[in-house]
């Protein structure tokens, strides 16, 4: 593979591989919101933003944490046939697979920048008593299917090489 496809898929995995071991830690921030929105609900008066914060942080969670899933072929996958096959076979059939993945990130990511625009331009804000704006995580949601999409990419490359019988 030329050098500029090597460069791109190691700087690609490095930087999803980064964020992603600092979003594994995000499962502690919200154990810390919903604790603590526990203990205000039987002591104290209720938090009104503990559960929007526990969604949101929910979603960079598991937005964010998505491309580096694909790294380590994390994902759900049907293997009723697939996990039989040899890396050489696996391989042709991500090569081909990995263009409809492609196509639902790149839709995911046009309708998150649109709405995100939208949320930005119209101050939009949740309907719920806090009522936070929804441009921030909706930006983080943009940023995550990004990442994703480039990881993406990166494992074509990935699979391109194992079938020219390179690694990367």
């Amino acid at each position: 593979m030329p050098g500029l496809i090597r460069s791109y898929v190691r700087l690609v995995d490095a930087i999803n591989r980064r964020i992603g071991r600092l979003m594994m830690l995000g499962i502690f921030a919200m154990v810390g919101v919903l604790l603590w929105s526990s203990i205000s609900k039987t002591f104290f008066l209720p938090s009104l933003w503990t559960l929007e914060t526990a969604q949101f942080l929910m979603v960079a969670y598991y937005i964010l944490g998505g491309a580096y899933a694909i790294q380590l072929d994390a994902n759900v996958r049907m293997d009723l046939f697939y996990g039989e096959w040899s890396a050489y076979k696996k391989a042709w059939f991500d090569v081909f697979t990995i263009f409809f993945l492609i196509f639902y990130l790149g839709v995911l990511l046009y309708g998150g920048i649109e709405s995100t625009q939208y949320s930005y331009e119209y101050s939009q804000r949740s309907r719920t008593a806090w009522q936070p704006y929804l441009w921030p995580i909706k930006t983080v949601m943009c940023v995550g299917f990004g990442m994703m999409l480039l990881q993406a990419v990166a494992e074509f490359f990935k699979d391109l090489a194992r079938i020219r019988g390179e690694e990367l």
